[in-house]
């Protein structure tokens, strides 16, 4: 399947392998067990709303939890929380069990834990259920403009 995530991987000559799966349960969890992949290597895409209203998408390994007040810090805002469903599709294009920072319709800041940024590479959504895409870290960071930090609830 086409998806915008996957075209500017083509585009701009990333190596990257698409993994597809029956799409049951979202979660980078369920989607690490089918595959038969570590779930450290791979990542949830989360998108969350700041205090002042932008929109930021924080990435963090399936069984990892993105503290709030540590994206918040690190995002220089006072507060931020997951953003409503409905929010989250809008802002990216994507629907939810498939919501990339790859390709997204708006394109907002990424933030990636710093536990994940020390994998070679890792596994993220392409843009639809059931579809990933495996990729060198540093090219979705280059790619993102991520900036990597301790996110973790510890």
């Amino acid at each position: 399947m086409a998806t915008p995530a996957l075209a500017l991987l083509a585009d701009r000559g990333i190596p990257h392998e698409v993994l597809t799966y029956e799409h049951r349960t979202k979660g980078a969890r369920p989607a690490a067990r089918v595959l038969g992949l570590p779930t450290e290597t791979v990542l949830k895409s989360l998108v969350f709303l700041a205090d002042d209203g932008t929109a930021l998408f924080a990435l963090m390994d399936g069984g990892g939890r993105v503290s709030e007040k540590k994206l918040a810090r690190e995002s220089a805002h006072k507060r931020v929380a997951p953003a409503p469903l409905q929010d989250a599709e809008r802002l990216t294009g994507y629907q939810a069990g498939g919501i990339s920072p790859l390709g997204a319709k708006t394109a907002l800041p990424v933030f990636l834990d710093a536990a994940s940024s020390h994998q070679r590479t890792v596994v993220i959504n392409a843009g639809a259920r059931g579809t990933l895409v495996r990729l060198a870290t540093d090219d979705l960071i280059t790619l993102t403009a991520a900036r990597i930090a301790d996110l973790r609830v510890e």
